[in-house]
């Protein structure tokens, strides 16, 4: 089993938190961006630098996912990709997308970017801030817990 992660998008704290929990469990984590990222010394931890490009990262996450893997994004078009290839998907907010919540999260999604695209102002995302922390740290927690057994 292996974790991976959309990085170019993922807050460093979020991925701290990665860091620490795969040398803890020992677990695969793998993180894919379009530009490099700082990653500390570890056998359990490595980069994957692809091009720059649209849903370039997205793609090779996709197709290297694998059945039971866990994907860290805030791309919810992504989530769904992997969650159809057997995969869960988790955002660094601590949302857990499973097959029973993503096509509503999608549908969601996409009538919110039909609204901002007609003009209607929608305000963005809060800060990332320590309950965002505490919420993934939780999530996260939960799902080693249950992949590690």
């Amino acid at each position: 089993m292996t974790i991976w992660i959309d990085a170019d998008a993922c807050p460093l704290p979020a991925k701290e938190i990665l860091f620490k929990a795969a040398e803890r469990t020992k677990t695969q984590l793998i993180l894919i961006a379009n530009q490099y990222i700082n990653i500390p010394p570890s056998r359990f931890i490595k980069m994957i630098q692809v091009p720059s490009g649209f849903d370039v990262a997205d793609d090779e996450i996709v197709k290297r996912v694998q059945q039971d893997d866990l994907v860290i994004t805030s791309d919810i078009p992504l989530a769904s990709e992997v969650i159809d290839k057997g995969a869960l998907a988790l955002n660094p907010r601590g949302e857990l997308y499973t097959s029973q919540n993503i096509k509503q999260i999608l549908n969601m999604r996409d009538f919110m970017d039909t609204m901002r695209s007609s003009g209607i102002n929608s305000s963005g995302q809060a800060k990332y801030g320590d309950k965002d922390k505490q919420q993934f740290a939780n999530q996260l927690d939960q799902w080693l817990a249950k992949a590690v057994k």
